[in-house]
């Protein structure tokens, strides 16, 4: 009995561990994947050195705003009850959801009026080309770098 009930909190653990992970990669993923403007898509797009400039202004400029979020982010993840520690607290586990969900809201803003500033200063040929770039990305993933 206690060997199953040690493979159950084995099992939770390393659900746990899976999930967060998951989490943490589609974090990581929202900011290339969906909507990303890397330097391959930069590449692509045959962008000026002009545009290039505005867009590392652009970017760089958000990623110092973003940079406070992040860190209450981690904070956050820092300090969130541990499920594992014999005791459960629903309040507390839903007061922390909810304080990352807040966040997490501010830097999908924050994502999507950076690549609406990015896209003001492309051409219209450069616009019409993203979405089939996106698809291709999507897809088959980022083309290999440029030899």
């Amino acid at each position: 009995m206690k060997g199953i009930r040690l493979l159950g909190i084995g099992l939770l653990a390393v659900g746990l561990a899976v999930a967060v992970a998951g989490a943490q990669d589609q974090e990581r993923k929202g900011r290339g994947g969906r909507g990303g403007f890397g330097p391959r898509m930069m590449h692509e797009l045959n962008l000026t050195d002009a545009q290039k400039t505005q867009i590392k202004t652009i970017t760089d400029s958000f990623r110092e705003s973003e940079k406070a979020l992040h860190d209450q982010l981690r904070t956050l993840h820092e300090s969130e009850p541990d499920p594992m520690s014999g005791t459960f607290d629903e309040t507390a586990v839903r007061a922390a959801a909810e304080a990352r969900a807040k966040i997490q809201i501010e830097l999908e803003v924050s994502h999507a009026k950076m690549m609406s500033q990015i896209a003001a200063i492309l051409t219209a040929e450069q616009k019409a080309q993203l979405p089939s770039k996106r698809q291709q990305f999507e897809r088959h993933g980022p083309p290999p770098p440029p030899q």
